[in-house]
């Protein structure tokens, strides 16, 4: 080939190549937030079948590094005033578990905090003070004074309590109890038991309305949801603590997701392959949607208009328009999708596929898959955090 025709032939290519450059960026700009050169952000990622933590790179998108922390790792939470993770180690079956301390800044391990037999979920205050944790095997609560690094309480609820979640008004603490088919609701500060409600078969995955005046839970072993109204809130001036409904849902309802404004509440029915939506103020179940096999998480956008749900027994995520009340579309992730969280700007999903040990990050702007991650084995807890340095 003489020179003139190959500069006939590159000339086209360089511009076809400069205009696929053009393209690529303009998508980036937009999918992708602009950084400041301080600005961090990782999603921590539990394996609970590889004793880790994987951590990732939301600005880069991309896995920083893994970090070994307790046996069976089952829970995470970001602290809401440090730049802290916690995670809740479940430990082997009949020990004690235990939570790892990891600085978001370093992305290093700088604690462990003792906890008590087969701890299973994490909640803080406002402040990030204090965390409770439910230790399913010893049938109590941890209180932990966060900044101390040490149990400070311990409270006896139900039999095998699996969450416990406090009221934004710092007055309540809600704890499903498993096995014990009941629900113990107490004061946080002095482990005051204020009631117990039983006929909640599973009890699990409580929620608590903004306003703090109800709380539900899934009856995860049958087919309804427990609503309680709560004593002294705004709503509820001097009443007392008591059962307000028992709402029909689909089988096994395992999880349930709130609007962020605290409207509606999606219910996730395993066995039903379906999604049931509450609505709060009139305690009715308004629909129930077919929405994929075995929902097992659902997760709401900032804005309130979509729900996203984890579908455990396929390779998808359901995108469901909650003004229109139908699914408009599906992302292809990995294999066994079973937690979800967003990134800070909300421009990504992360979703943890427990059987094939990845992370799928999917674009929420067009609901499409952008890549796979690879994270240890079972992973089945994620939480973002996003912060500044200081230079």
């Amino acid at each position: 080939m003489n020179s003139a025709r190959a500069s006939r032939i590159s000339q086209p290519a360089r511009l076809a190549a400069v205009l696929i450059a053009v393209a690529l960026t303009g998508c980036r700009t937009h999918d992708f937030p602009q950084y400041p050169p301080n600005y961090r952000e990782y999603a921590y990622v539990t394996n609970g079948g590889s004793d880790t933590v994987t951590v990732l790179d939301v600005v880069d998108v991309r896995v920083d590094r893994e970090l070994p922390v307790g046996q069976h790792p089952v829970a995470v939470a970001a602290s809401p005033t440090r730049n802290e993770i916690y995670v809740v180690n479940a430990g082997a079956t009949g020990a004690n578990g235990s939570i790892s301390v990891i600085d978001a800044e370093h992305n290093t391990v700088v604690a462990t905090i003792a906890l008590h037999r087969q701890p299973l979920s994490i909640d803080l205050d406002a402040d990030g003070a204090r965390a409770y944790v439910a230790n399913s095997g010893s049938n109590s609560v941890s209180v932990i004074d966060l900044k101390a690094r040490r149990e400070i309480a311990q409270f006896g609820v139900g039999e095998q309590p699996v969450a416990a979640r406090l009221a934004a008004d710092g007055k309540t603490l809600v704890v499903a109890n498993q096995q014990g088919n009941s629900v113990t609701l107490m004061d946080p500060a002095d482990g005051h038991v204020r009631a117990v409600f039983a006929g909640c078969p599973g009890a699990a995955s409580p929620v608590i309305l903004p306003d703090s005046s109800k709380a539900f839970v899934a009856c995860s072993a049958g087919h309804q949801v427990m609503v309680i109204a709560l004593a002294n809130s705004k709503v509820n001036p001097n009443q007392p603590d008591q059962l307000e409904a028992l709402m029909d849902v689909g089988r096994a309802p395992v999880d349930l997701a709130l609007k962020p404004d605290g409207g509606e509440i999606f219910v996730s029915n395993s066995l039903s392959d379906s999604v049931s939506e509450i609505y709060n103020t009139t305690d009715e179940v308004g629909d129930t949607y077919m929405i994929g096999a075995n929902p097992v998480f659902g997760l709401v956008s900032r804005d309130n208009a979509l729900l996203y749900v984890a579908n455990q027994r396929s390779q998808e995520v359901t995108v469901y328009s909650i003004d229109d009340g139908k699914r408009v579309g599906s992302a292809h992730v990995g294999d066994g999708p079973a937690a979800m969280a967003f990134s800070a700007a909300g421009h990504l999903l992360f979703v943890a596929d427990s059987r094939s040990g990845d992370v799928a990050v999917v674009r929420t702007a067009s609901q499409s898959l952008f890549t796979l991650l690879p994270a240890g084995r079972d992973p089945n807890a994620i939480v973002d955090k996003a912060f500044k340095v200081t230079q």
